[in-house]
């Protein structure tokens, strides 16, 4: 009994011990120090002219829709567009150097006071994705003639009853400009040429070189625009001081027990693997199935590749993250997040329970599409799956093929790979161009908590990794998660207020970026 006794006091120590470190960790540690909302003050909403708006929404009513296969892309309205930029904004084309590089990819030049210093640079893309029903080679589009006395130029049942306004009108209602690429990126696009337009008018000229480039193809892979810009850029020896792009937004709701919006900046972002499953099984005729067809066997794979995805972890910058948020978070949390060393099980499980969280801290698995046979009462004897994976920094794609090859063992299959990508290179936080973004959130967006993270998505920035080591994903539009859902969706759309912010945000960003310390 008396050393059943001991041993009890001293497991009882042990976890007074224990208790002591973690409560001393959780109040002395260090977490990233943030002004809250209610500490600054409130500037007046920014405004924005009648045209500016008409000149966006004319450029939404063209419809620049890139295909998967380049050579079906239905290029017309891509001319069009190109056109309608030079008529739009006569002055950034008399004042800036512009170059077309393979005949769609558009990159403009504002040359600085200082040819020494390092230029920066602006992405942004004026591809779009389709919009269902919508087949731009037969249907009448007004390609940029945008009336705002009627600017729901195309009857609604032209395309889907799911859209409010039309989907490339352009429609200016109840505060909101409406249509595919309104977030997704004629936005960003465009109040990138309203930023510098308002800022020739001005009479302003940086300090550096100043480039903007606008693939045409970066919703199917940036295989024909970025690529062909960021090997001209290289061919031409340069290197960039920084590269903004898409690939973060500031959440408005902000995350859990954070009351302050966020804005979150890709400092890289995760890889892609997209690959085809094919499950071989005995074919014929539904009236004598075998036990398992191809198609049960493929189904078979992909509940377990979803029930057994690659495991989670926090890594560095992930870490980082929890830090920078951890101080707005109640004491079980910032607890948790002290002691990682004692509860990163803990924060794993949490971080799991949504699936933006989770995408944060895994290579994530979607099952995407399944291929039977083409009739009802036929067996095929081949099924395919279709598995898109996003690589968490650490993962490779060929650690991802082993874990499917793994999951695929006792079944015949074939794995095809649709396309590849590793992870992104991760830029530094501690750079004068990272310094630009918070400073000008600051100004625009007080009270919110600027942070770092991996983009889940992929960009075209990455391929711009041969001439800069500083790239920064971030769209300064602050959206709740409904208006994140309309990215790609129907009724995708854009507040007039986050449309006026980005052209201030921008236009902030190019006349101080120099004066960053």
């Amino acid at each position: 009994m008396k050393t059943i006794g001991k041993i009890l006091i001293a497991l009882l120590a042990v976890i007074a011990v224990i208790f002591v470190i973690v409560a001393i960790k959780t109040y002395t540690y260090s977490f990233v120090e943030h002004e809250t909302a209610s500490s600054v003050s409130i500037g007046e909403p920014v405004g924005i002219s009648d045209h500016s708006l008409r000149r966006f929404a004319g450029g939404i009513n063209i419809p620049t829709v890139s295909n998967a296969d380049y050579e079906e892309t239905y290029f017309p309205p891509f001319d069009r567009f190109k056109e309608y930029l030079r008529e739009s904004y006569p002055n950034v084309y008399e004042v800036m150097d512009t170059i077309v590089i393979n005949n769609y990819g558009l990159v403009f030049r504002w040359k600085g006071r200082y040819p020494n210093l390092k230029p920066i640079l602006f992405l942004s893309h004026y591809d779009v994705v389709p919009v269902l029903g919508f087949d731009q080679t037969e249907d009448s589009v007004s390609l940029g003639e945008f009336r705002p006395e009627d600017p729901a130029l195309l009857p609604i049942d032209a395309y889907s009853e799911d859209w409010d306004q039309p989907p490339f009108s352009g429609a200016v209602v109840n505060g909101r400009i409406y249509g595919r690429g309104t977030l997704d990126m004629k936005g960003m696009l465009f109040s990138l040429l309203e930023a510098a337009d308002a800022l020739i008018e001005e009479g302003f000229i940086p300090e550096q070189d100043i480039w903007f480039a606008f693939g045409h193809d970066e919703e199917t892979g940036g295989l024909h625009g970025a690529i062909y810009i960021a090997d001209y850029f290289k061919r031409q020896g340069l290197t960039f001081d920084a590269v903004y792009d898409e690939g973060g937004i500031i959440d408005a709701n902000g995350l859990d027990k954070v009351s302050s919006p966020i804005a979150l900046v890709g400092i890289g972002e995760k890889g892609i693997l997209t690959i085809i499953i094919k499950v071989y099984g005995i074919g014929g005729h539904s009236s004598m199935p075998p036990k398992k067809g191809s198609l049960i066997m493929a189904a078979e794979i992909m509940e377990k590749l979803n029930n057994n995805q690659m495991p989670a972890r926090i890594i560095p910058l992930i870490s980082d993250f929890l830090d920078n948020i951890g101080g707005e978070q109640g004491f079980f949390t910032r607890m948790a997040i002290a002691n990682k060393w004692l509860f990163n099980p803990l924060l794993i499980r949490s971080l799991s329970k949504t699936s933006a969280s989770n995408a944060l801290i895994r290579t994530t698995t979607a099952g995407t599409r399944a291929k039977g046979s083409d009739a009802a009462n036929v067996l095929s004897s081949v099924s395919e799956i279709t598995v898109n994976f996003r690589l968490l920094p650490g993962d490779t794609v060929e650690d991802v093929l082993e874990h499917v090859k793994k999951i695929c063992e006792g079944y015949e299959t074939e794995i095809e790979i649709v396309n590849q990508r590793e992870v992104s290179g991760l830029s530094p936080v501690d750079s004068k161009a990272y310094r630009a973004i918070q400073n000008t959130v600051e100004k625009i967006y007080p009270g919110t908590l600027v942070t770092s993270y991996v983009a889940i998505g992929g960009t075209d920035s990455f391929k711009y990794q041969i001439v800069s080591d500083h790239i920064y994903r971030f769209m300064p539009i602050m959206v709740n998660s409904f208006e994140q859902g309309t990215i790609h969706n129907e009724n995708e759309y854009i507040s007039i207020e986050n449309f006026a912010n980005m052209i201030a945000y921008f236009k902030e960003l190019m006349k101080t970026y120099h004066l960053t310390e």
